[in-house]
This record gives C-alpha cells, structure tokens and sequence, in this order.
C-alpha cells in the first residue's frame, strides 16, 4: 500500500455505495470489491488510461501474464493498495498527481508488492505473532499462578507485565515487518521504472507531498506505531537511486500528458463539484483538458444545448477519441434523444482502443430508451456484448434482465436478475431468482446449467 502516513494504527471502517463518474455510465462493482465494502467507481475512458500506465510496469514486473485487475475506488485521499490479484487506486490519487509519471510510480510500488508475494508473507507474519502473543499470554498466566501459590506479589505483577508485553511486542513485529515490506516495494518499483525507461522522480513527488502534508498537520507519529516508512527516510532510501538513473529527467509523452490531465477534469467535474472543477480548469485554460472539462460542466450543470455545441468541437477537434462520442451519447440521452445518442455510443465503441464492456451497455440502454421490438433485440445484444467482456458489471445485469423482460423472455430476465445480484455479493438473492429462472427452462440448456452454478455456488463469506 502506498498511502499517506497514518497517527494511528487501526482507522474506521467506512462502507460506500457504488457510484458512477456519470448517470449515462455504467456502475459496477466486483464481488470481491463488495465484499470488502469498497466503493467501486467504473469509467471507461479513466480504466484505459490506468491500464495503459500498468501494461509496461507488470510486463517488467513479470505479471503480464497473471491477468491482475486494476480497480477505481471513490475516495478523495491519496491511496492505492492491493489485495489478491487486484490493484485498488483511489480517484483521489488520480487528480492530485500532476502527471501521469507519479502515478506509473505507485502502480510499480504495487507491482512490487504483487510480485514480491507480499500478502502471503504478511499472513505468515501475522500467524507467527499470533502465536507470539499466545506464548506471552500463557507465560504470564503461569508467573501469576506461581506468584499466587508463594505468596510472591512481585511475581504476579511480573506476569502481568509479560502477557501485557506480549501483545505490544507481537504488533512492533507486525509493523516492523510491513515496514521492511514497504521498503523492497519501494526499490522494486526503481527497478521497474528503469527497465521501461522512466524516471523516478513521480515517487520522491509523492513522498515530498506526503511529507509537507504530515508537517502541515502538526501530528506527533511515533515512527514505530506505523505500517509505513516516515516519508523522509522514503525519501533519503531512493533520491541516490532515483538521481542516479539515467532516465531521471525523463517527461511523459504530451499526448499521455494531455489524457492525463482531461482524466484529472472529469474526475473534478463529476466527483469533486462545480467549484473544484473550475479552480483546475483555470489552470489548464485553454487546453484540450479545459475544453473537455467545461462540456462535461455544461452537461452537468448547465445548458444541455450549450454541452453538445461544445461536445462537438472536441469531436471535431478529435474525430477518433471514443470518449468524446461517449460524452455526446450522455448529452443526447439527457436530451431525451435516445436514437441520436445510439448513434453515439456505436461510434464510440466502434473508436474504443480498450474494448470496455462499459460502452456496448450504454449503447444498450439508449436501444432499451428507443423502445420499439427491433431495438429491444438490439439492446440484448449489445449489453450481452459488454458483459461479455467485462462480467462483474453488475448493473449491466439490471439493464438485461430490464431488456429481456420488455421482450418478454421472462427466464433470461430472472437469470440477468439472478447475475447481477451474484456480483453484486448477494448471493442468497442470486440464488432465489436463479432457481425462479431455472423452474421457466429446460433441463440442461446453457442457461439452466449457468442458474445450476449460481445456486450450487458456496461463499467463502458467512452469509450465502
């Protein structure tokens, strides 16, 4: 995890609700996200551009073949962390890093993370402070026993103390541990940014950023009650290393450049409000970033007819940008114009380098919005296009089962039902309208053996 220094360990809790960077895009959340109570946020045009930082990083990392998802999470505090075979970077990270080099640094540190097997270790680590803590606890029972049987107060008190050290003891372990973890993650990710020719100085950003911010807030850490490194020994452990590379000077590409900074726009315009997204705009004025921000503002917030004059300037501006026609396809559908916006959205799929099954679901959804039979039949095969390539879009599920059920095919809307409650986590949901979707087919089809697996399917979670 690469994150802001913490004055207390354990932090509370937060559970969120999935959220979209826009109505007109699909919300989805994986079953593993949901689990963990993350609030997931899906964006086709944002998921290109991460992936685009990450493909180099886990091609040098040697997981280019091990099929990780990189996952948006809906949180405005610089953070990212991996869990499993999937990378979690917070929108926050996103739009405070100036440049798309800062945040190619903290996928490499994640990388390392992933490639150094990291998450197993810690496990082990913990299993054997666990016992740490149990020995300790039982040596101080017994010395309370042996003080109390002689009569011997000193004794006693002394077994207090060690059951009460053990613990202390066990977690300095635990976070002495991760520290030393962070460490190699953080000369991994040096290694990586070498090997595909990029500089690291996006890293000492960060850590400077953290740095000033942990100065700002006045807190007193104590160094040894932290999972992470202080950011000034980050810094003094990688400035030799990072001003020794010879690609320390290195620039990001203009074109990345100017992606990142529109991904930056739209994550102010649509997460952050009017005010923020204003205040970044300024400062890319007259930029392509700022064009694309103030469409989005109008589309928002302003005139829709206003949006699309502006919309269609960035289109002609940039004929083969997807996201423009996707962001026309978002106007016309708040315009009421569905068959326009259909429209749109084909030719964004049709421009999408990426191939998200984002796109082919709000194309789906503005075929729904036409209404007439052909159209319908349309709908259910795009959306089933887009879940197709991305499975876990549990609300592409809802707009099926909707398709279906107009079409009057009510067996495929309560198996589309059934899925899109299965990655959403509610299992025992899934498998009610999997068993209605089963009892309306026949034995042994596709879909009947596809209800068969959702019923037959056992959670690692309590709840099924």
């Amino acid at each position: 995890m690469l994150s802001r220094p913490r004055s207390t360990i354990a932090q509370a809790a937060r559970v969120f609700a999935t959220v979209s960077l826009a109505a007109a895009v699909a919300v989805a959340g994986s079953q593993t996200a949901f689990a963990q109570g993350v609030p997931v946020v899906r964006d086709a045009e944002i998921e290109a551009l991460v992936r685009d930082y990450a493909r180099p990083i886990f091609r040098a990392a040697g997981l280019a073949n091990d099929g990780i998802d990189i996952v948006l999470v809906n949180d405005s505090s610089f953070n990212a962390f991996v869990t499993g075979r999937r990378l979690f970077i917070n929108t926050g990270a996103l739009m405070t890093a100036e440049t798309p080099n800062e945040i190619i640094g903290v996928i490499a540190h994640e990388a390392g993370h992933i490639a150094g097997g990291h998450q197993q270790k810690l496990r082990e680590q913990l299993e054997r402070a666990k016992t740490m803590a149990i020995i300790a606890t039982l040596l101080g029972a017994g010395a309370i026993v042996a003080g109390a049987t002689t009569n011997s107060r000193g004794l006693a008190g002394a077994g207090m103390g060690v059951a009460a050290g053990g613990g202390e003891m066990a977690q300095r372990s635990i976070l002495a541990y991760q520290r030393t973890e962070e460490i190699t993650a953080d000369r991994s990710a040096i290694t990586y940014l070498n090997a595909t020719g990029q500089s690291g100085m996006g890293m000492l950003k960060t850590f400077h950023r953290f740095q000033t911010a942990l100065s700002l807030s006045g807190a007193q850490v104590d160094p040894y009650r932290i999972s992470h490194p202080m950011p000034q020994d980050r810094i003094a452990n990688l400035e030799v290393l990072v001003k020794q590379s010879p690609n320390v000077d290195k620039i990001d590409a203009p074109a990345l450049q100017q992606r990142h900074d529109m991904m930056r726009v739209k994550i102010a315009v649509y997460m952050e409000g009017q005010a923020a997204a204003t205040r970044l705009m300024q400062k890319m004025r007259g930029s392509m970033a700022a064009l694309y921000g103030d469409a989005q503002s109008a589309y928002l917030y302003g005139n829709i007819a206003a949006a699309l004059t502006k919309t269609n300037a960035l289109i002609k501006a940039q004929p083969k940008n997807a996201y423009f026609q996707e962001l026309r396809g978002d106007i016309l559908m708040k315009a009421n114009k569905p068959a326009d916006a259909a429209d749109a959205y084909s030719k964004a799929v049709s421009l999408d380098p990426a191939r998200s099954g984002l796109l082919p679901v709000s194309l789906g959804q503005a075929l729904m919005a036409v209404g007439t039979p052909d159209s319908l039949k349309q709908a259910v095969v795009r959306i089933n296009d887009g879940l197709g390539r991305d499975k876990e879009n549990s609300t592409g599920y809802r707009y099926l089962a909707q398709a279906y059920g107009e079409l009057g095919d009510i067996p495929g809307a309560e198996l589309a039902t059934a899925e899109g409650h299965f990655y959403s986590g509610n299992y025992k949901d899934a498998k009610i309208f999997a068993m209605r979707a089963q009892q309306q087919m026949k034995r042994g089809e596709p879909r009947w053996i596809r209800a068969q697996d959702i019923i037959n399917y056992k959670s690692s979670g309590k709840s099924q």
